[in-house]
């Protein structure tokens, strides 16, 4: 299923391009993705939801620039913690969720980690770790400190939020991964930039000894 939300935007500037971002949640099952993803498109909490795969897309405004952030929210089943590579090539940012009340959960993003730096650079795709249901604090299994402490581990972003009660702290993690995709592709293009100077560089000493 693809739903598409927009919300109000400006006008482009004419020489101003619209930003793709797409985004992937992972996570063990209950541990509220789709909660996460609904209360970002639609400011609203819903509490109950069915095992559909989806893929969503807002049109929102960072820092000035106009990006459509495309999101699929996967339903691993159970504790599984199971990525296709269709999922890890569609990718340019990673949202991990855990329940702080559920360390099973814990250690299924745990083990996700492990498997997107096997198949990918994690330089070369930005993630963030999310501990939700920060509402159920009397119910932790799983400190704060521990979040953090995986999250700086593994280089990633790191929130704890409450979809259940709060919308500004689920808008600061998309828009922190949206910054982090732009900053990943910055990076990259100035690369490339870099290894085509190299590039030339070495054609032209070649040329001239050979001369």
């Amino acid at each position: 299923m693809v739903v598409e939300v927009k919300s109000r935007m400006e006008v482009l500037e004419p020489n101003q391009q619209r930003l793709e971002a797409n985004i992937l949640l992972l996570g063990a099952h209950n541990v509220g993705k789709t909660a996460l993803t609904v209360r970002f498109l639609t400011r609203r909490f819903i509490g109950e939801y069915g095992d559909i795969e989806s893929i969503y897309s807002r049109v929102d405004r960072v820092d000035g620039q106009e990006i459509c952030i495309n999101i699929w929210d996967s339903q691993a089943g159970g504790k599984t913690y199971s990525i296709s590579d269709k999922q890890l090539q569609w990718a340019d940012g990673m949202v991990l969720v855990y329940d702080i009340c559920d360390r099973g959960s814990f250690e299924v993003i745990r083990q996700q980690l492990q498997l997107i730096r096997r198949s990918r650079k994690m330089s070369s795709v930005p993630v963030v770790i999310v501990g939700n249901k920060r509402d159920l604090q009397h119910h932790r299994r799983v400190s704060g400190e521990e979040g953090h402490l995986l999250a700086m581990t593994e280089r990633c972003g790191f929130f704890e939020v409450s979809a259940a009660e709060t919308y500004h702290g689920v808008l600061l993690v998309f828009h922190r991964l949206v910054d982090l995709v732009r900053e990943t592709r910055a990076l990259r293009k100035s690369m490339a930039g870099v290894r085509g100077i190299v590039r030339s560089m070495s054609a032209v000493f070649g040329k001239k000894r050979a001369e």
